[in-house]
């Protein structure tokens, strides 16, 4: 059985990853991993939120801001990377 809080990162994750898309604009082939990154970032985040018992903005028991937080943390993790990482040769 899926838990409602893996159902809720995937569109916490879809939400954030589009909202980043929207503000960087073009993304390329980072697109699958920003959206991974996201996802797991608001899992981990909804974990992390309960242990410590922060009770802001809640969807039942998924803590929103927290899973928002760390989705955000994870985005910038790939972006940093992609944009520290070696430069793509033109083909």
């Amino acid at each position: 059985m899926i838990g409602p809080a893996f159902v809720l990162s995937l569109l916490v994750g879809l939400f954030h990853t589009a909202l980043f898309v929207m503000i960087r604009g073009r993304i390329g082939g980072q697109l699958p991993l920003v959206y991974l990154a996201a996802v797991l970032g608001a899992w981990a985040g909804d974990a992390i939120a309960t242990r410590l018992e922060v009770e802001l903005l809640l969807i039942g028991d998924y803590h929103v801001l927290g899973a928002s937080v760390v989705a955000w943390l994870g985005i910038g993790i790939v972006a940093l990377i992609g944009v520290l990482g070696p430069p793509r040769r033109a083909e």
